[in-house]
């Protein structure tokens, strides 16, 4: 395991490149596979979870071919193919949920396995949906958790009723898989959607490769034709609001000045909401084309109570920023972060108790005292790449030296992390 080392810093400055989506690039990879023909996507995160996207879709029939800038070339293979070797989907959900539906269509039996950290998440949901469509699988296990087996043979087709609250990727995975069925698919929220814009994102790609459907009763249902063709489709990758967050809230914690490019302000990524929370913390926040700009802070920021139940990526860092406020702030829409690579609630919560901040949680919703200031300690990163982030900004506006243990997971959706902090004028090292 690796430490990170971070000592409280009065300022930072400077711009740097926000990381590519990799929420975008899970699912540009994917579209682009299932396509009869060739797709360029440009400037694609490289982090360990899209590599098991990028792994796992080569398995199912894909020729991906890379080079040192994140350029992939995709030539896509329109009915999946039988892996001739166990789908390892290393710590990606996301990996999982999107595929394990696609392999459905292929002939034979696929075998979906991962980390240890994967196999202790939920599947159920996406194991039922494709159950009610035909399609036999199972946990190997027996308890809606990793190792997954996945009869293939095609999906039948039908109505797919799935919870919409404990994660968007199973309506993701179905809506990928879907068009490539032998019957129209009905897919049906039996409660309302969170993370909408996640779906939303998937919807969009399926525009772009040529896939129609209908959203119906306010994205509580789902209408897919069946026996459609993915067309190719280029893409260029944009910057990641989800990992952006950290940089920016290290900018409000620390007093800086701090530009980050390659962000979209047009983007449908639900993540830019961090923005205006940023902005309604006491922040001032100036957005330009292709980047957004920490200017400076008010000397008190100001609570926020907010519910981020479409936005739980964003916890991690509003967590942090509360804790320097003026005040109580209150999170709302933490209940998922249970199921997230970690309990990611609990990591959040006795990790920044720690450094001697007032929070508390009950039934999704945090509770947050602002305090003068964070003392530094030794926190755990949890093997979560985002409890990780969340520590290292906490350190950076805390007095004194904090640890970050385990801080390689952030290789998980941002490998240069650290680089890009300390490039901005952090007292941070990794040993």
């Amino acid at each position: 395991m690796t430490d990170l080392i971070v000592k409280g810093t009065k300022s930072l400055s400077g711009t740097v490149k926000a990381p590519p989506s990799k929420s975008f690039t899970h699912r540009v990879v994917i579209a682009a596979s299932l396509s009869d023909g060739k797709s360029t996507i440009k400037n694609a995160l490289i982090c360990d979870d899209t590599s098991a996207t990028i792994e796992a879709c080569r398995l199912l029939g894909a020729t991906i071919d890379s080079d040192e800038y994140g350029t992939l070339k995709i030539e896509g293979c329109p009915t999946p193919q039988t892996p001739d070797n166990v789908i390892d989907c290393r710590d990606s959900a996301s990996t999982m949920r999107f595929l394990a539906p696609v392999c459905a269509l292929a002939k034979g039996i696929s075998m979906l396995t991962g980390g240890s950290s994967l196999r202790t998440r939920p599947m159920g949901p996406g194991l039922s949906a494709l159950m009610q469509l035909g399609v036999l699988c199972y946990s190997a296990r027996g308890d809606n958790r990793p190792p997954l087996i996945v009869f293939g043979g095609g999906i039948a087709g039908g109505e797919a009723v799935v919870k919409g609250d404990v994660s968007s990727q199973f309506v993701s995975g179905l809506l990928f898989a879907s068009p490539l069925g032998d019957g129209d698919t009905d897919v049906v929220l039996s409660t309302p959607l969170e993370s909408r814009p996640y779906v939303e994102m998937t919807l969009d790609v399926l525009k772009r490769h040529g896939i129609k459907f209908e959203v119906q009763r306010n994205y509580r249902r789902f209408h897919v034709p069946c026996k459609q063709a993915y067309s190719p489709s280029d893409h260029e990758v944009w910057g990641d609001y989800s990992s952006a967050a950290f940089l920016l809230a290290a900018a409000v914690v620390a007093g800086s000045n701090v530009k980050v490019t390659n962000l979209d302000n047009s983007s449908v990524q639900g993540d830019r909401a961090i923005v205006e929370l940023l902005r309604e913390m006491g922040a001032q926040v100036i957005v330009r084309k292709g980047f957004v700009e920490v200017q400076n802070a008010e000397s008190k920021l100001r609570p926020v109570e907010v519910d981020l139940s479409d936005n739980p990526d964003l916890i991690p860092a509003v967590a942090v920023v509360s804790c320097f406020a003026d005040g109580k702030s209150t999170i709302r829409g933490a209940k998922r972060l249970k199921l997230k690579e970690s309990d990611r609630e609990s990591a959040l919560l006795s990790e920044l108790a720690k450094m001697g901040a007032k929070i508390k949680s009950a039934e999704g919703v945090i509770q947050i005292e602002g305090v003068k200031s964070l003392k530094g300690a030794r926190l755990d990163s949890h093997g979560d790449h985002r409890v990780a982030m969340a520590c290292a900004v906490a350190g950076l506006g805390a007095s004194g030296t904090t640890t970050v243990g385990g801080v390689e997971c952030v290789n998980k959706s941002y490998p240069n992390f650290v680089g890009d902090v300390v490039s901005l004028g952090a007292d941070a090292v990794e040993r």
